[in-house]
């Protein structure tokens, strides 16, 4: 046996034991909402009235780097969204004539929205199930936000992330 080698001895027993971890804070359940993924992006909004110009719609999302603009009256209620993709598609009809009709002629107007307080799957199934990649956050009539799918499937991973970490730490001790 080494030199430096010590039997345990009750005095060994009756340290206290910490812990850093605790089955509560590695099984927490808490749901992640839409407000919650807006508190990390920020609540930017980026609108059209129906009166402006693809054009002018257009140079604001290549300006912004986004991929849709909300549309929304004089008095700033949610009239409808434009998307690259609607702007895409109406160049392909009207070649050569696109850029100078105006954003009510192509905008969706019934538009999908959620609220704040919804939570981030039953976002993503209304995103994957219609088929499109942005929607309004709005609360109390008002657009506080908008997230799109890509936003939503990158806070879902860094979750599962922080999940497949918490396993670990449990697993390990």
């Amino acid at each position: 046996m080494p030199s430096s080698y010590q039997a345990p001895s009750r005095k060994d027993k009756m340290q206290k034991k910490t812990r850093s971890q605790t089955s509560t804070t590695n099984t927490g359940t808490e749901t992640a909402t839409v407000s919650r993924l807006l508190a990390g992006k920020g609540k930017d909004v980026f609108s059209v009235r129906p009166q402006n110009t693809l054009l002018e719609a257009a140079e604001l999302l290549r300006d912004k780097r986004i991929g849709a603009l909300v549309v929304k009256d004089a008095a700033g209620k949610l009239q409808g969204i434009l998307s690259e993709r609607d702007i895409v598609r109406r160049l392909a009809e009207t070649p050569g004539k696109t850029l100078s009709q105006n954003v009510e002629d192509i905008m969706t107007r019934r538009v999908e929205v959620c609220a704040p307080d919804d939570a981030l799957i039953s976002v993503l199934r209304k995103m994957t199930e219609g088929r499109f990649r942005h929607m309004p956050v709005v609360e109390e009539d008002a657009v506080v936000g908008i997230v799109t799918i890509g936003d939503v499937v990158n806070y879902r991973l860094s979750e599962l992330e922080y999940e497949s970490l918490q396993l670990k730490q449990l697993i390990v001790g």
